[in-house]
Order: C-alpha cells, then structure tokens, then sequence
C-alpha cells in the first residue's frame, strides 16, 4: 500500500472511531457528565503516558510544560478541550445527538473565522460565503428553538479555539495533548475523590461501567494518533473532505440509533451546513490542485 493508500486508511479509521463515539458514551448515560469527563481525562493521561514511554519521548513533556509560553497555551487549550468533550458527552445523555454533530460539521468554518481573526487569514468569496451560511444556519436554529442553539455553538467554537492554540504550539499533538490532561488530572481526581467520598462514583462498582470508562482513554488517543499519521501523509483537501465522515456518522447515530428529532428547523439548518461545506470544500480542492501545477522553483 501506497503512503497516500496508508494515510486515508488511517484518517477513515480515526474519523469512523470519532463518528461512533455517541454510541460509547450512551453506554455511560447512568454516569454524571463530569464524572465520564475526569475519567477520560484520567485514562487519556495513562495512554498518552504509555506511548510516550514507548516512543522514549517523555523527556518533551518535561520540557513543555517547563516553558512558561507553552505552558500558559498549553492551559488554554486544555480549558478548551475539555469543555468541548464536556458538551459533547452531555449532548449525547440529553439527547441532543444531533445538535453536537452539526456543531462539528460547523467547526472547519469557524475554524476559517478563526483564522481571520487571529491570525489574519484572508478570506476568499467562496470561503467567505461558506461563513455566512453557517451563520444563517446558527439564526434558522435560534428562529425554531426561540434561543440561541448553544450545543452546536460551543461545540464549534470550543474546537475552533483549541485549534487556535495547537497552532500557536510548536510541539507535537501526542505531546501536547499528554501535556493538556496533565495539567488537568488534578481537577479530575478532585471530581473523582468527591463523588467516590459522597458515595456516587461508578468505578470498581461494576464491572461493565469500570471497563467502559477505562476505555475512555484509548478511545481518546488512538483516533488522535492515526488522524496525526494520516496528515503528514495526505493533502489539506483530502483531509477537509475525509473528516466529514465524523459528524456524518454521529449525525447517522443521532437520528437512525437514538430515534432524536429532526425538526424543520434541523433540516433547513443542515441543508445551509452542508451547501457551505460543499463550497468550502471545493474551495479547498481547487486551491490545492492549483498548487500542486505550479512548478517548483529552480
């Protein structure tokens, strides 16, 4: 098999083990949100520790948490992950499934808008116009629901955020995700300690539970591991188009497993997504094949 062969092998693979997540964590419905939260953040720190162990490269981890620069993002972007993860698996116990896939449908045009903003990405029309769709999606939402749709906003948001702060690193995504549960395994074994002394917690109550929830953490960091394998090897559009596979299937979860509600307002907003997604996709393709013409410089 090709590299390229290899690389979407490994990116289908990542995206198919994120799309299938919800089915997961409707398992651990009978755990509170934050409970499941400080265990995957607890077992993630013991996978990510184990690799690094494997790959004799725990000697970076000390040195990115030992410079104050890195470290300060590296707390930013483990504030933003682990609320991402937060609303994710709360969406699922609620049932709102379906809200937290458009969310990450929404997240690459965001992530666009957070370009702009931060780093002062200029926007071409077609990505221009992908944004503005998405933003008529957001209004179409809040019109049908009579509030602001937070679940797929913070979602978004959350996610754009953390990718902000993965480019402002310069360290490696195996390292800085270790380093971001590092820095909050103190605040999971305090929720842990505290549900545990109150009598709530599930771990060691039941064999089922316990096992799920230390499969948390491999579930966390081998999708992460192969879509990292995947990107070096493959092209941004191809990436871009591939990723899609993830909220596709946890959209497929929200409305065909778990028999949620697709209202009007769902159809109306998912139908403006994915006509953005289509624009900015093609976008993103054409740019690359552009690209890839221009003749290397002598």
């Amino acid at each position: 098999m090709t590299d390229s062969g290899k690389g979407i092998a490994a990116m289908v693979s990542a995206c198919t083990i994120w799309g299938l997540a919800p089915l997961f964590y409707k398992l651990l419905t009978h755990v509170p949100p934050f409970e499941v939260l400080a265990h995957r953040t607890l077992w993630s720190l013991v996978f990510f520790a184990g690799v690094l162990t494997a790959q004799r490269r725990l000697h970076v981890l000390r040195q990115a948490v030992s410079n104050r620069r890195d470290l300060a993002i590296l707390a930013f972007a483990a504030l933003m992950i682990s609320s991402n993860w937060l609303i994710f698996i709360t969406s699922i116990q609620i049932e709102h499934a379906i809200e937290a896939s458009l969310g990450y449908y929404t997240f690459p045009l965001a992530s666009v808008l957070m370009g702009a903003i931060f780093f002062r990405e200029r926007l071409g029309r077609a990505q221009a116009l992908a944004v503005a769709l998405a933003g008529l999606a957001v209004v179409v939402l809040a019109a049908g629901y009579g509030a602001a749709p937070w679940i797929p906003l913070m979602v978004a948001i959350t996610f754009a955020l953390y990718g902000v702060a993965k480019k402002w690193l310069s360290i490696g995504p195996v390292v800085s995700v270790t380093a971001e549960v590092l820095l909050l395994s103190p605040i999971a074994l305090a929720i842990l300690w505290l549900a545990h002394r109150a009598g709530t917690g599930h771990f060691a109550a039941e064999t089922s539970t316990t096992l799920l929830l230390m499969l948390s953490g491999p579930l966390t960091g081998l999708p992460l591991i192969l879509f990292s394998y995947a990107a070096r090897r493959l092209t941004l559009a191809t990436v871009g188009v591939l990723q899609y596979i993830n909220p596709s299937l946890q959209f497929l979860c929200a409305t065909l497993v778990f028999r949620e509600l697709f209202s009007l307002w769902h159809a109306i907003a998912f139908a403006l997504i994915w006509t953005a997604l289509a624009i900015y996709t093609t976008a993103i393709w054409r740019q690359d094949r552009a690209a890839r013409r221009v003749p290397p410089s002598v």
